[in-house]
């Protein structure tokens, strides 16, 4: 079995420098994929004490699809700490 990791095809998307990724597994196409639902999502803090949604989305075959990162703020990320404040792990 190939290691998702080895093969995951990430972009970065034009956030303002906030940080999120369009994600594509190998042998899946960028814009073939299409949204399907928020497998999960989690809340830090910046460095700079600004609040950060991390939001991770599957597509219609429930492959990975997008990490979207959202500072509350709209500025510039810092920092992805190792420790979350919260995570809800959706069905």
């Amino acid at each position: 079995m190939e290691n998702w990791t080895d093969t995951l095809l990430v972009n970065e998307m034009d956030d303002g420098g906030m940080g999120s990724l369009k994600l594509a597994p190998s042998g899946t196409l960028f814009q073939n994929a299409r949204f399907g639902r928020m497998a999960g999502d989690c809340m830090f803090k910046d460095s700079d004490g600004i609040d950060v949604i991390a939001s991770l989305y599957v597509d219609k075959n429930n492959q990975l699809f997008e990490l979207d990162l959202w500072k509350v703020d709209f500025t510039k990320l810092i920092y992805i700490p190792e420790l979350f404040l919260e995570v809800n792990a959706l069905p």
